[in-house]
């Protein structure tokens, strides 16, 4: 049986990732942590495949707003820095990534999958898990999906929203709307 992670300190993780400015480096929850940051980490399955480069450009697209909230989004599949790399040097009108503006991180030992329960095993790479974790290392929301299907980034938004309100959101809840 699976065991809960939502409302318990997140794992705890350290990669080696392609940063917003084509460099390598390295990102941890740690990081984001320790600069009262909001962590919104998602995995995808693999580098230069169909559905990945649609919600990847679009969270990039929209991290200002993100950057807004104090949060830091981090990008993660089990592929290479070095794919990573090439891929956003690809354009995206070659079904490339082009310039993000946040890192891509490489799990390419498969823990950081696998301590977020997202990795198929038998394939080596993770299904699209999306996780938001408060700055002081709870994670506060998950979800997990096929890999037919891509996130929702005004739905990613509005949970961040909601969880930074420390409120009660009704359904259908919007920035702006009261709580209970």
């Amino acid at each position: 049986m699976a065991e809960r992670m939502v409302g318990k300190q997140a794992p705890r993780f350290e990669m080696d990732a392609v940063l917003a400015d084509k460099s390598f480096g390295k990102v941890s929850l740690e990081k984001n942590m320790a600069e009262d940051k909001w962590t919104v980490l998602f995995f995808y399955p693999m580098d230069f495949t169909f559905v990945c480069p649609t919600e990847i450009t679009a969270m990039s697209d929209r991290y200002d707003e993100f950057e807004d909230l104090d949060a830091e989004i981090i990008g993660v599949s089990t592929d290479t820095i070095h794919t990573h790399l090439a891929w956003i040097n690809t354009e995206r009108t070659k079904n490339g990534l082009g310039d993000l503006k946040y890192p891509l991180a490489a799990d390419t030992n498969h823990q950081v999958s696998k301590d977020y329960g997202v990795l198929i095993e038998e394939e080596g790479i993770a299904l699209r898990g999306l996780f938001i974790i408060n700055p002081e290392g709870e994670l506060q929301y998950q979800t997990v999906f096929h890999n037919n299907i891509g996130r929702d980034v005004d739905e990613t938004l509005r949970v961040l929203q909601a969880l930074q309100t420390g409120g009660l959101c009704p359904a259908n809840w919007r920035p702006g709307q009261a709580t209970l």
